[in-house]
């Protein structure tokens, strides 16, 4: 179950410090992965004070990484249950998910993908490999429980269809922010929409 985040004004000063961590953390992961991101570079972005980040965090990098890979799965996956709220049916639900991705992608300046997909590409410890298969796994599910639920669909077609879209919409992720065009994700919508034609209910 996706946690509702804390309204800022409602933080104590070390919950909005610890905070502008994670979100600093959570930006950089997704831009530039693991490796590229430093510890350095992460305060520099959180305009947190150095000696905040071992408070807050210490184990150091790992930690600060799955609180970061943890909290921007949980937000992109709020965000993708919000966009197919009211979708009538499942072409619909797919449109909605695309045009989220696509206008997110571009708005950022092609450079905001899945916010977990750069890290999991890398040689990661244990720890965040950890949160990085919790995000799929949870991604993965909750598209099988909305097809079941929502759509009718029988569940092992359901979790077929789940891992076919997710690595489809990865792809097309990847492919679109190399290119900077929305193309690669609308392509792939109209192919997911043709499969769900022909999923038996």
């Amino acid at each position: 179950m996706t946690r509702r985040a804390q309204p800022t004004d409602d933080l104590t000063k070390g919950e909005r410090t610890r905070k502008k961590l994670v979100d600093a953390t959570a930006t950089l992961l997704r831009k530039q992965g693991y490796h590229a991101t430093g510890l350095s570079e992460i305060v520099a972005e959180s305009g947190a004070p150095r000696g905040s980040l071992y408070f807050h965090f210490p184990d150091g990098k790992d930690e600060l990484a799955v609180a970061a890979l943890v909290q921007s799965g949980e937000g992109w996956r709020a965000r993708v249950d919000t966009a197919v709220a009211d979708a009538k049916d499942l072409g619909s639900a797919i449109d909605s998910i695309v045009s989220l991705l696509a206008d997110d992608l571009e708005a950022s300046g092609w450079e905001n993908g899945c916010p977990v997909a750069a890290v999991a590409l890398e040689s990661i410890s244990k720890p965040v490999r950890k949160a990085v298969v919790a995000h799929y796994t949870a991604w993965q599910d909750g598209v099988t429980d909305s097809l079941v639920t929502r759509f009718g669909v029988p569940r092992a077609i359901a979790a077929q269809f789940a891992t076919v879209s997710l690595a489809a919409i990865e792809g097309a992720l990847l492919l679109a922010r190399v290119h900077k065009s929305r193309e690669p994700l609308i392509t792939v919508g109209r192919a997911l929409q043709a499969m769900a034609m022909m999923v038996p209910k």
